[in-house]
């Protein structure tokens, strides 16, 4: 256990702190404001105020930590060896930033509650982001400051026993099309043959007559395939369903249907299931409510994990959301447009609501890459963006930290856009379990 002094325990500073030095660093935490308590402790303590009491380990605190509310903040970019962190400290201080205000600025996602300008679908960008501007999107600065924390902390504290976290890989699977062609309505399936006549898709024409007479799979059955290779390689496996009603954006089977109700509560015997909430659902919390109960109805169970559809997230409201709805974990942190790790870290983390400065029960499973942002966003191959893949993989690994990667079932058929891709999944989950 380590024993911290401050001149004031706010919430603030209880949550970061036992992120970085529990949940990260596997080191249990307790909190004083007592200068005679501290100076009694025999065990590793670290001071967190503005001036050191003695000769301690020290980290002089920037005021984020003990302020409410959100105010607009001057950030200055500075180096900790070759790593980027801001929020500069004095030469008094043992480390040359105050890593827990600047850690809880990330990744409580502070930015997003000021003023910004949302893209066409109403979602903060990663290009407004201080992780983008300053180019470390790509890299977890949250868990490779902590573990830099923990080597000086086990030279400081050399007697004291260090526990090390493991390493681990989850795949998602969002199920935004179940069938590119099976179980759709009558009029759905006119007009896809109108659609592919008039626009002379005629192998498209070809594969959907071919299907819907059942002369072949659909190409979107990929179901087998991933379960196979869940099973084969012991990975973690969890598939988002959407079951909303029939929109623009939200284009599903419906889930009246009765083999698509069977694929879930087929799934649910072999995997982990969850909802992906439809494209209206952010800011509608009725609407959100409607379709948790839908899956529930469908799996007969509580269903406690979410993805929002097209990665719908306004902070906070849409956390409050599913917090009011008993949801306990959501995996949509991440961007569309963009690889990488939208909160600075690849540790699972408890969302922090600074409207209420309280930290919830929700807890956000951050994901590094997405399969249509390498291919529809990035534009990139295949083979290009294994590159990628191995690359971010290599970065939570150096930091034990959690591989979250999110395909759909689509991008395993090798149909139209998706050719190679099924090959790339395979090959992402060997590097990925390596």
């Amino acid at each position: 256990m380590i024993l911290v002094y401050t001149h004031k325990i706010t919430p603030r500073v209880q949550y970061i702190f036992k992120h970085i030095l529990t949940r990260t660093l596997s080191i249990s935490v307790n909190f004083t404001t007592k200068i005679e308590d501290f100076v009694a402790h025999n065990g590793p303590k670290l001071s967190y105020t503005k001036t050191p009491l003695g000769n301690e380990f020290f980290v002089k605190s920037n005021s984020l930590l003990f302020e409410q509310g959100v105010n607009d903040i001057d950030i200055t970019i500075q180096y900790w060896d070759t790593v980027p962190c801001f929020f500069k400290t004095g030469t008094k201080s043992s480390i040359p930033f105050d890593i827990f205000a600047a850690s809880f600025y990330l990744i409580s996602r502070y930015e997003e509650y000021l003023p910004h300008v949302k893209d066409t679908h109403g979602r903060f960008t990663a290009e407004q982001s201080l992780a983008f501007k300053y180019r470390f999107l790509e890299k977890p600065v949250v868990d490779i400051w902590a573990f830099k924390l923990l080597e000086i902390l086990k030279i400081k504290f050399s007697d004291y026993t260090f526990k090390e976290r493991a390493y681990q890989y989850i795949s998602t699977i969002d199920i935004d099309n179940a069938y590119a062609y099976k179980h759709k309505s009558l009029i759905r399936n006119i007009g896809g043959f109108i659609n592919d006549i008039v626009q002379f898709k005629f192998l498209n024409l070809w594969n959907r007559f071919a299907v819907t007479c059942g002369f072949k799979k659909d190409p979107f059955d990929t179901f087998n395939q991933i379960l196979s290779l869940k099973k084969e390689k012991n990975i973690r496996t969890l598939f988002f369903f959407l079951v909303a009603d029939y929109t623009t954006f939200d284009t599903n089977v419906s889930a009246s249907k009765n083999k698509f109700r069977l694929l879930i509560k087929e799934m649910v015997d072999y995997a982990r299931v969850g909802l992906h909430p439809s494209y209206f659902t952010m800011n509608d919390a009725s609407l959100l409510k409607k379709e948790k109960e839908r899956l529930e109805g469908i799996v007969n169970m509580p269903i406690k994990r979410s993805r929002q559809h097209y990665l719908r997230v306004s902070i906070p409201e849409t956390y409050q959301n599913l917090i009011d709805l008993e949801i306990e974990e959501d995996y949509s942190m991440g961007y569309a447009s963009n690889i990488g790790f939208r909160a600075s870290t690849c540790t699972p983390f408890y969302f922090y609501d600074l409207d209420f400065e309280i930290q919830t029960p929700l807890k956000v499973f951050p994901f590094a890459l997405m399969d249509t942002t390498l291919n529809d966003y990035m534009k990139l191959t295949p083979r290009q963006s294994l590159g990628k893949i191995r690359d971010l993989k290599n970065e939570v690994k150096a930091v034990n930290g959690t591989f979250v990667t999110l395909f759909h079932n689509e991008s395993l058929s090798d149909y139209l856009r998706w050719k190679g891709w099924k090959r790339l999944y395979d090959s992402m989950i060997k590097i990925a379990i390596s």
